[in-house]
Order: structure tokens, then sequence, then C-alpha cells
């Protein structure tokens, strides 16, 4: 069939099986071409098909040859549809990881689920025995408690009062008013239950009782704090109390941790266009004019660039630079820089659906977003008749 992007809302129904593959592999050179690392060995992955997960996987696989076990729920391409993109991208990893001569498996299903815990288990003591990197980089907006069988749902909601402010409908390019209800007390405590760390610790806890963590090993969860412009629906609303328990889980594992020596780290991120950032009013606006002042420096970094150094300048470096003051690795400090801040602040409110295009990076946001699905990717023909049926080789 020939595919094309079918835009509903903050969501593409289709996905390109070559031009993921395209960008898969435009990642793998980057990577490469950085050099080898001395870094983790045995490497779980757990969130692994598309942004900082999957990048994440493919810095650990080409720049300190580990071998990688990764978790995802995607979806198989069928006759009337196409697969989703992290499935095309997992297929592709895998089928050069494989080329390359390195050991990489994995496993589709839910993660927060007993079972797949259990089948990760399982081929973790079989292939591996133990593992010296946990990441984890889940998200997800519906969660079920494994042991209690609750439904959970998360809420992108404010805290407290109403938010109004302005947002973007980045295909349309309309600037528009926007305003969010508070969460109530269920809606807080659900994102929590989803998006939080008591997932993150299960894991953890299994791994440890199944002597399956190797000495020294370090696990990592991603979050994002951004400005004071997007705290409101973010650091202070649900998805910023989601975020301080995750934090919270991290200080709780590094003491469980302690008899292996090992680390619980949470790594402060860049804004990047994800499908779950774009369904966040105010942060589609928000990137879109940080992306132009961060290209404008020469600044502009992709899941790619951020996790290669993550894990060379911070992670495996012998003399990483310090932590923030709560303990946060901050990979964000170059979208952080006071210039670039301050020069956000002087634009956001000049922003109209008139000056966007000149104002902000728009053309540039909707173009990632595209690249998320494999469109967009230079080198591949979206014209020719491709087949959407592609097998991931360990699945």
């Amino acid at each position: 069939m020939i595919i094309r992007p079918k835009i509903r809302g903050f969501i593409c129904t289709t996905a390109h099986p070559e031009g993921c593959a395209k960008s898969v592999a435009e990642q793998i050179q980057y990577v490469k071409a950085c050099g080898r690392f001395d870094g983790p060995r045995n490497v779980l992955v757990i969130g692994a098909s598309t942004g900082y997960g999957l990048a994440s996987r493919i810095a650990a696989t080409y720049g300190c040859h580990a071998k990688t076990i990764g978790v995802f729920f995607e979806k198989e391409a069928d006759e009337k549809r196409t697969a989703s993109p992290g499935w095309y991208n997992t297929a592709a990893f895998e089928k050069q990881a494989h080329l390359d001569g390195f050991y990489a498996k994995s496993i589709n299903g839910d993660a927060y689920s007993q079972s797949i815990k259990d089948a990760v288990m399982d081929l973790i003591r079989r292939d591996l025995q133990q593992v010296d990197l946990v990441i984890y980089s889940l998200a997800s907006p519906r969660r079920v408690h494994p042991v209690t069988g609750q439904i959970y749902s998360s809420a992108l909601k404010p805290i407290g009062q109403p938010f109004v402010g302005k947002t973007v409908d980045a295909f349309r390019g309309e600037v528009k008013d926007v305003t969010i209800e508070p969460a109530n007390e269920e809606e807080i405590a659900n994102t929590i239950a989803v998006m939080g760390g008591e997932d993150w610790e299960m894991w953890i806890d299994q791994l440890a009782s199944e002597n399956l963590l190797a000495p020294n090993v370090k696990t990592v969860a991603y979050s994002y704090i951004g400005p004071v412009l997007t705290h409101a629906v973010y650091k202070n609303g649900t998805i910023g109390k989601a975020k301080e328990h995750l934090k919270a889980t991290a200080d709780k594992l590094q003491g469980k941790l302690a008899a292996l020596h090992g680390e619980a780290i949470v790594s402060v991120d860049k804004a990047v266009v994800t499908q779950a950032s774009a369904a966040i009013p105010v942060v589609p606006l928000y990137m879109s004019i940080l992306f132009k002042l961060m290209k404008e420096k020469g600044t502009h970094e992709g899941c790619i660039e951020q996790m290669d150094r993550l894990f060379r300048e911070h992670l495996y470096a012998p003399h990483p630079p310090a932590r923030d003051k709560d303990g946060f690795i901050r990979v964000d400090d170059l979208e952080m820089e006071q210039d670039i801040q301050r020069k956000i602040e002087e634009i956001w409110p000049q922003v109209t659906t008139e000056n966007v295009k000149s104002l902000t990076d728009l053309d540039g946001y909707c173009d990632e977003f595209y690249r998320l699905f494999g469109f967009n990717i230079d080198g591949v023909n979206y014209d020719a008749e491709v087949d959407p049926v592609v097998k991931i080789p360990s699945i």
C-alpha cells in the first residue's frame, strides 16, 4: 500500500515502515560517529520502542556494545492498518543490531502486568544472568494495577485553580486561548498511579528478589521540569505530582540498592516532540519557540543526542558533572540556559496566529511530529508501494 500520514487531533494513526527504519538508522549512525565508550554490558529498557527509551537502547548498543532487552506495548500491522511506529522502530533496530553482531531481544506486552514482568525475568535469567542498567521510560495514559486490577487513567490538568493561557493548534497554525479546569483529588491520585514511581519500584524489587541485578547496577527514570511558563500545567500540575513521586521513588530505591552499591537516578531531559507532549496544552507553542532559538544558537537536540550525552557525560563518565541540589541529572541544561528562557519570555506574549510562523519554528515542530511516525524522512519515497507487515526478529 501507499502510506500517508493521517492526523487526528494530536495523534497520527498511520506509520511508515521505511521511514521509521531510516530514522533508526540515522540514530545508530549518530552514536557510532561519536565513538565507543565504557558503559553497561547488559541493559533492560522498559519502554524501549520510541523516544528516550529507543534512544537509550541505541546508545547502549552502539556506544558501548551492550546486550539489550526491550519491553514495550506496540501493535503489529494487519490487513486494515499499519503497525505502530514503535513496532517498526524496534523491527529496524533489531534487524540492524543482529546484522552487526549484537544481542537484542524484545518482549511486547503491558509492562505494568505481572505476566510481562515474569517473562522478562525468565529471559534475563536465561540469556544474561544479570543486568547492570535498567532504564525506566514508560509513557502511557492508562495503567491496570497488577495486584488489585484497578484501572487508572492519568489527567493533564492544573491543581488548585483553572489554568488560563494560550496554546497552538500546530497543524492549523492557530494560536488560541485555552482554559483547563483543575484536577480533583481522584484525578491527581490516578495520575500518580500511572506516571509515578510505583511500577518502577515493582520492577526493581522483583529483579532484586530474583538476583537479576548486577553489582554496581544503575537504574534511571526520565523526567521533565521545564520553565515557569509551563509550570501550571506541568511541574505544578498533575504530571508534576507524578514526577515528584518518581523522584521520591528514586530516593527509596537508592536505599534498597545500597547492598549492591547501586544507584537509582532521575534524569531531567529537554522538551522534545512526543505523542505524549503533543497532548499537553501550552507545551507545543513553548517548544516551537524553544526550537527556533536553540537552532539559531546551535544547541538544539533530539532524543538520541541527549541520551548519548547522558550516557557518555553523566552516567558513565570518569568525572561526571555535579547533579543539581535535588540530586537530578540535568540533560535539559541547554534548554534552561538563561538567555534562551529570557528570549522565550519576551516572544511568548507577542505570538498570534498571524505571526506564529515567523516568531516560532512551528514548521520544525510539525516536522518532528511527522518524523515520529516515519514521515518527512529524507531519502524515503513516500509515493512508492510498501508492505506494512514487518516482523520483529525476536518476537
